[in-house]
């Protein structure tokens, strides 16, 4: 899944060390995230593919990091998808796209690590929510590339994992109406 071993693996180290250190998930996984993206899309100009590379292993560090800490994988999808969005509107990357992108990766990411994929996928939607109304975005197009990415990503795992997702990641969250079109694939 990953491109940028180095990438990943910095991110997932930061954060097992700061989660370990200071026990605090939600910041730790913002702050890591957003600086993380700022610093590689600042170094290296990325767009298009290179981007959702870049914000696709941040986001597995993520997971990953928080899961070897022992923190909670739903926390760590709230505070990536804020980071996500934190760190590429401050280089004035394409927000929604990187918001599904995220969800995807959180969710397939959640799997990997035996985590609550319909809690990771409901805690990344509203994580979208929240960092929407922070900078400015539509909460409903924020949350339902959230919630199409996480479907996305749950088709890649299972039909079990579709039906997981959507029964978590749909509906009304954080008083926004979420709604999703098929097909996820």
């Amino acid at each position: 899944m990953s491109t940028d071993k180095g990438l990943m693996e910095s991110v997932k180290d930061s954060l097992v060390g700061s989660i370990k250190g200071t026990g605090e998930i939600m910041n730790a996984v913002v702050d890591t995230v957003s600086g993380t993206l700022v610093t590689t899309i600042k170094g290296t100009g990325a767009v298009g593919t290179a981007l959702t590379s870049a914000v696709s292993d941040v986001v597995h560090g993520a997971i990953v990091g928080t899961a070897q800490a022992g923190g909670d994988v739903g926390t760590a999808a709230k505070g990536a998808m804020v980071g996500v969005l934190k760190g590429t509107k401050e280089v004035g990357s394409e927000a929604l796209d990187t918001v599904s992108t995220s969800a995807r990766v959180v969710v397939k990411s959640a799997s990997e690590v035996g985590g609550d994929i319909g809690g990771a996928a409901r805690k990344t939607v509203e994580g979208a929510i929240a960092a929407a109304k922070q900078i400015g975005l539509d909460t409903e197009e924020a949350a339902t590339a959230a919630a199409t990415g996480a479907l996305r990503g749950a088709g890649e795992i299972s039909q079990e994992a579709v039906e997981q997702v959507r029964k978590a990641a749909t509906g009304m969250i954080s008083g926004v109406k979420v709604v999703v079109k098929e097909p996820f694939k």
